[in-house]
């Protein structure tokens, strides 16, 4: 199979041993009977293992290109059991710009429970050289970034991990396995909120971890059983229906958002368009020679956070709203959202602040969305207008 979106449906089981059933069948028990008290099957207690659960790990592990797969019950959760490989004194470097969700894990509880930390830009290797200590034990990447979108040369970040004997990680849940596949690369763990696109519906919480190679994969298992955050056998099911049509959605919703990019890049009342499929994008090069697109998010910058906010309020077809992913488009806006648990000194460091909106671009027209867009904008620059205009006759 050479194409991946034949791959993505066929991956791991793709119809039920027993009886062929084109769907894997949802386990929905806990304990399992054994033949006998010395010799203990595959499966015993659905927390150490549930078949299908198992499905959708082998299937994501094969997407991948590595040799185990791991289910759990919500993105953050996927992120902390990784953060679990170590220990307390270990240091680990970050991505600056990254998912608000992990820098408030990181900085919270991993900061109390003695796990170092240092976010930087990792756009530039330079930085990462610099931040290494004597224990550093991990480069942690973003690329895109949530929400600027900031690109990372992956074989740099490989380079340094390599040459130092660090753990190298990597959210890819904005790329997923369609678009961008590390492993193949050389990193060492890939982590996905499935909870967005490789689920795309917005009904479902989880969380995919998949490992390169034997002992990462052995101490991840550890980890998922011993802290027992797993994925359910219901929701396994769901994500299972959802990757399926990863390839198709993606593939339009990248279409689309390109397009939009596009059209945004040339409307004035846009102030800055971030989005890596667009040329003048920093990092544009190095993204399209490490991903096959663009992606489907973009983010959009106003002239003021009066715009951007009055924008927001008057948009009818995006929901606005956490997360990302689905089949509808969703707009959030970052320091109230996806960001909020970062500190505003933090955010306004980063770039992150009240101008700022993110778009996860669905499968509606891309002609449907802009127009919105524009109506919005026109009807926010007409209240802001009445506004200055009533404030100036008192």
């Amino acid at each position: 199979m050479n194409d991946f979106t034949t791959r993505i449906i066929h991956a791991g089981i793709d119809r039920d041993p027993l009886t062929g059933a084109s769907s894997i069948p949802v386990y929905h028990a806990t304990t399992f009977h054994q033949k006998d008290p010395t010799d203990i099957g595959e499966y015993d207690y659905s927390r150490s293992g549930n078949p299908t659960r198992h499905a959708l790990e082998k299937a994501i592990a094969e997407l991948e290109g590595g040799v185990a797969g791991y289910a759990f019950s919500t993105g953050m959760a996927a992120t902390s059991s990784v953060l679990l490989l170590f220990q307390p004194g270990d240091h680990i470097i970050l991505s600056e710009d990254i998912y608000g969700g992990t820098f408030r894990v990181i900085n919270t509880i991993f900061a109390r429970w003695g796990l170092e930390s240092s976010f930087v830009d990792t756009s530039n290797p330079e930085n990462i050289i610099k931040a290494i200590k004597s224990n550093t034990r991990a480069l942690f990447i973003e690329s895109p970034s949530n929400p600027l979108l900031r690109i990372t040369d992956l074989r740099s970040v490989l380079d340094i991990a390599k040459e130092r004997k660090l753990i190298s990680i990597i959210d890819a849940t904005f790329t997923t396995p369609f678009l961008q596949r590390p492993l193949e690369l050389g990193f060492d763990i890939v982590v996905h909120s499935a909870t967005k696109f490789i689920n795309g519906h917005c009904d479902v919480l989880a969380g995919l971890v998949v490992a390169k190679d034997r002992d990462i994969a052995s101490r991840l298992k550890f980890v998922q059983n011993a802290f027992g955050a797993v994925l359910s056998a219901q929701d396994s099911w769901l994500v299972l229906r959802g990757l399926k049509t990863l390839g198709v959605r993606l593939k339009a919703q990248q279409e689309t958002a390109t397009d939009l990019a596009r059209r945004f890049h040339e409307n004035h009342d846009v102030s800055k368009v971030y989005y890596p499929g667009l040329v003048d994008h920093p990092g544009h090069e190095v993204h399209m020679a490490q991903s096959a697109g663009g992606g489907a998010i973009l983010s959009l910058e106003f002239s003021s956070e009066e715009l951007a906010e009055e924008v927001l309020r008057h948009l009818e077809l995006p929901l606005l709203a956490v997360s990302l992913g689905g089949v509808e488009t969703i707009v959030t806006y970052p320091v109230t959202m996806s960001h909020a648990a970062m500190p505003p000194a933090e955010r306004a460091l980063r770039g992150i602040t009240g101008k700022l909106i993110r778009i996860s671009v669905g499968l509606e027209s891309a002609d449907d969305i802009y127009a919105d867009f524009c109506r919005a904008l026109e009807k926010a620059k007409t209240k802001i207008a009445a506004r200055c205009s009533h404030f100036y006759q008192i």
